[in-house]
């Protein structure tokens, strides 16, 4: 009687949420130390059930949309995207010697992302692409590691004398809302991506990312402005204008490591 209520008492575990890494490791922990006490039938029960979940539970909800503020969730982007962006621009720039960087340690999800290099004590930007389509983030941020760092038309690639001052930054996107007003978005909060047709007819697009109008003080007026001009509209900007274009609000996680911190992480694996 004991035993049975052990396995079910167990399995029911196995089949909750973790918080944290921490609670989900001393469940491990726990669900071998009750094997000792269980018959063979009930332990294989239990590990199925862990094993369906084990992958699972801390990074269920990986892919879904942002929640709402203050509720709780798992973040997607960690630090260890940015770290193995530093390995793949250092490797590319014949730093070590060994030809692929180490296997990415985060999950392997699909979103839409970007990949920002900036550089010295004003954090200057040294290059900044992404994708608006949905891509394993391995791969991702493979490719778009050495697109923001070498092939932003703005910037001259970055060079290995400049890898000790760079920082490194990864945004992943979310939440995504077409065809809202140009205005219906906040600063701070909200990324935008216009489209808009120019004067031979040909559609143009452009973004900023959600921390981009805040770092440059401007209000949503002169975003959307900007927009236009990055985009290549080179006519009058009315009202008219504006409410013309195509605006679609987006959310995102970001994470930002220095090249200090990036060294310091390579000394602890």
């Amino acid at each position: 009687m004991i035993r049975k209520s052990l396995c079910i008492f167990s399995v029911r575990l196995s089949e909750a949420k973790f918080a944290t890494r921490k609670q989900f490791f001393r469940w491990l922990i726990f669900k071998e130390s009750l094997c000792t006490f269980m018959p063979f039938y009930c332990c294989q029960s239990l590990l199925v059930a862990d094993r369906e979940a084990e992958d699972m539970n801390y990074y269920r909800n990986a892919n879904k949309d942002v929640a709402p503020r203050n509720s709780f969730r798992h973040r997607i982007v960690t630090k260890e995207m940015a770290f193995y962006c530093f390995d793949i621009l250092a490797m590319h720039l014949g730093l070590y010697h060994h030809q692929e960087a180490p296997w990415p340690n985060f999950p392997n999800d699909e979103f839409p992302l970007f990949v920002t290099w900036k550089i010295g004590q004003d954090h200057r930007l040294r290059g900044c692409i992404g994708t608006f389509t949905a891509m394993r983030l391995h791969k991702g941020l493979r490719e778009y590691t050495l697109s923001s760092a070498l092939r932003d038309s703005r910037f001259s690639p970055v060079t290995k004398d400049e890898l000790a001052y760079l920082f490194c930054s990864v945004s992943v996107l979310t939440n995504f809302e077409e065809n809202v007003n140009c205005l219906d978005w906040e600063i701070g909060v909200h990324g935008i991506r216009i489209e808009f047709y120019n004067d031979k007819g040909h559609k143009r697009t452009a973004t900023y990312l959600p921390e981009v109008a805040k770092e440059q003080g401007w209000n949503q007026i002169e975003t959307i402005d900007s927009l236009l001009r990055k985009g290549g509209f080179k006519g009058t900007i009315t009202q008219d204008v504006r409410n013309s274009i195509k605006v679609t609000r987006y959310q995102s996680e970001k994470v930002t490591v220095d090249y200090k911190e990036y060294l310091a992480s390579k000394q602890c694996t």
